[in-house]
């Protein structure tokens, strides 16, 4: 009974505190709107205090605009980034997580969501209240060295119905989102320079949805990007900027811009740009004198004050009073859970000959190769898309834990009843001695990119493919495991019974893919992107990519033809599909039907166990649309229990059945019959019929 009354004081005095903040600082009203809040803080800014909060300075974190004490307005603390928490200066203290490719590769939302919401808390606990994520350009070109970062893959509907969640996740927690890089950071080649040349519709319909779902789900900020577009750089690109971003897909909301970090080349502020980072060359005193002078309205500054401010307290930055260090160690059991959680999640089983996976955990002999299994492993990209992680676990120690062996060294020079055997691949007498002799190869092979360059090729490089053709020859059962940032080339392929893919997959790696191998987890991931036969297979020109003149103008002359369109346009059998993954177990597709815009189909599993698929509906437009051939409109990714069904269904909207209008500057419903298409992945079509759209 005491107790109850001490919270009933504590509750009291705290209410008569708010009720004396609001009537002195209205913009402390818990009950007002967001904007209004806004709206009432800034009419009691000086023009100096306004600035301030448009561009960066020095501190702790990777971006910083100071606290305004007067006012009660927190330091915004801005860190890096889209694979969790990157603290070089207090290493080891975040969780290391998958990518954003990676988590992409689920088709879940869920895990999305999960994703989404345990960065957000580490960055509050980490004292950051803006998280430099997530990254959302469609992977136009497969060679470009941030795609691992990138969780819209090659397609626009996909990063549109992922970002949701994602952003929903981190600002749940009371940390602003940041959705970048807008736009058409597709090339790490000459990304300061180079000028990517696109037509509107080709925007509208393949490069912007991704934002657009960012949008819907109410995100706090943008990050304009290094290159320029159309000529124009991005961070002063007044189209891109404010007709595109801020009235056509933004109308009525309030989010601000921010540059990249030295992206920035004049007092943009006209042209749609918020705030400058991290510093103040063009958004401090240059830009105080063009108000002063009357270059910039105070309209105009009052604005991007707003765009700031309002989803500060739409999340509950004003509210949080989060006093939290950077230096803290931020790590849990839970996080290390989840981690394990999504990158079991992600990985995708492209080949299973003769269900060669799952193993069983009491199989005698094993042979580790590649310098991935156990002595130099990769679990993250480079640039500001990298985190230091507390701990990584190998494949192999996954592997032996699963088994219940002993940790390395193993095995020993005795005769043992399980042996698990490695070899980095240096020697060639040794790879051949174990293949010969185990009874399966897991050959783990990696390669890796970083912002700032891209990839040469896709190929694996350091003499893995002839690793994986050495160990194919001679043993029994050869299982490729393949860590890298986006698509590769797989000459292989047919050599082997089983592959595995993951993207870039955190600390818990070794566990994760034990959990696959091993068949406590069913892999249900698909293929984010198409994995080509050969390098260039879409035959891009040097004008396409990287662009001429030095890489210093690209043209998108494949126009809407990017990824899986243009191998359906063109007739072309990639590696991969777009969409592709297997599963331990077997779906049947039945009775497609549809009731006005809803589509339903009938899933059962007809195999020996437990499973998700991730069910994909693909749109063909009437062909005056002038479209390509089929294109991604819904997916599911649905658990089904042995010898159980379940009905899925897809609900079209009238945005699913248009195309941007380049006359109007508007999108334009489609009337006529489509063709449906329903199915494990874009190549793999179950069931097709049509849809009149009237």
């Amino acid at each position: 009974m005491q107790r109850a009354t001490n919270v009933s004081v504590v509750l009291l005095v705290a209410a008569a505190m708010v009720a004396v903040a609001a009537a002195g600082t209205p913009w402390m009203d818990l009950s007002a709107t967001p904007e209004s809040r806004a709206k009432a803080l800034l009419k009691e800014m000086t023009l100096d205090e306004k600035i301030t909060m448009l561009h960066g300075s020095t501190g702790p974190y990777v971006g910083n605009v100071p606290a305004n004490t007067r006012l009660g307005i927190p330091a915004l603390n801005l860190n890096d980034g889209p694979q969790g928490f990157r603290d070089n200066a207090h290493p080891g203290t975040t969780t290391c997580w998958p990518s954003g490719l990676t988590v992409a590769a689920t088709w879940d939302l869920n895990a999305m969501k999960d994703w989404g919401t345990a960065m957000g808390k580490e960055f509050y606990d980490k004292g950051a209240n803006i998280q430099l994520g997530p990254g959302l350009c469609v992977a136009r070109v497969p060679v470009n060295g941030r795609n691992f970062e990138y969780l819209s893959g090659e397609d626009p509907f996909l990063g549109y119905t992922l970002v949701q969640p994602v952003i929903q996740g981190i600002q749940s927690q009371g940390v602003l989102a940041n959705a970048k890089h807008y736009v058409q950071n597709n090339q790490e080649t000459n990304r300061s320079g180079v000028s990517e040349n696109v037509d509107e519709r080709t925007q509208f319909e393949i490069y912007y949805p991704p934002f657009q779902g960012a949008l819907d789900a109410d995100v706090g900020s943008f990050m304009c990007s290094y290159n320029k577009i159309n000529n124009v750089y991005s961070c002063e690109n007044n189209q891109t900027l404010n007709v595109d971003l801020k009235d056509r897909l933004g109308s009525g909301k309030r989010f601000f811009v921010m540059s990249d970090w030295g992206a920035t080349h004049s007092t943009s502020i006209n042209e749609g740009l918020d705030q400058e980072m991290p510093g103040g060359t063009y958004m401090s005193t240059k830009l105080k004198t063009a108000v002063q002078t009357g270059a910039v309205s105070q309209d105009t500054l009052d604005n991007s004050v707003l765009n700031v401010l309002t989803p500060l307290f739409a999340v509950g930055v004003f509210d949080s009073n989060n006093t939290n260090s950077i230096s803290n160690n931020v790590t849990s059991d839970a996080h290390n859970k989840l981690a394990r959680q999504l990158s079991a999640k992600s990985h995708v089983l492209l080949k299973n000959d003769g269900n060669a996976l799952p193993l069983n955990k009491t199989i005698k002999n094993v042979g580790i190769f590649g310098a991935q299994g156990a002595s130099s492993v990769t679990v993250h990209g480079g640039g500001s898309g990298s985190v230091v992680p507390p701990y990584v676990v190998t494949p192999m120690e996954g592997i032996l834990a699963k088994m219940g062996l002993p940790p390395p060294p193993q095995p020993s020079k005795l005769p043992c009843d399980q042996c698990v055997y490695f070899a980095d691949g240096t020697n060639q007498t040794e790879v051949v001695d174990i293949a010969s002799k185990v009874d399966v190869a897991l050959v783990f092979v990696s390669t890796t990119s970083s912002e700032g360059s891209d990839r040469p090729n896709l190929s694996l490089g350091n003499g893995q493919d002839e690793l994986i053709d050495i160990v194919a020859a001679r043993a029994a059962k050869t299982v490729v495991v393949a860590t890298v940032p986006g698509a590769i080339l797989t000459p292989w392929r047919n050599d082997v019974d089983a592959i595995l893919v993951n993207f870039m997959p955190g600390q818990e790696l070794g566990n994760a893919v034990a959990d696959v191998l091993f068949g406590d987890e069913n892999p249900a991931a698909r293929l984010p992107l198409t994995f080509p036969n050969i390098d260039n297979e879409v035959g891009f020109t040097e004008r396409q990519y990287p662009g001429l003149d030095n890489a210093a103008q690209a043209y998108y002359d494949e126009k809407l033809l990017v990824g899986y369109r243009w191998y359906d346009a063109r007739g072309v059998t990639p590696a991969f599909p777009f969409g592709h993954g297997l599963s331990y177990t077997t779906f049947k597709y039945a009775n497609l039907r549809s009731t006005g815009n809803a589509v339903s189909v009938d899933i059962s599993n007809t195999g020996s166990r437990d499973g998700e698929e991730v069910v994909q509906l693909y749109l063909g437009f009437p062909s005056s649309a002038g479209e390509p051939p089929k294109q991604l409109k819904g997916f599911s990714r649905v658990l089904v229990s042995q010898g159980g069904a379940r009905t899925v269904t897809f609900n079209l909207t009238d945005r699913d059945f248009s195309i941007w209008d380049t006359s109007s500057h508007a999108w334009k419903k489609v009337k006529g019959i489509f063709n449906v298409y329903v199915g494990a992945s874009s190549r793999d079509i179950r069931l097709s019929g049509t849809l009149t759209v009237a």
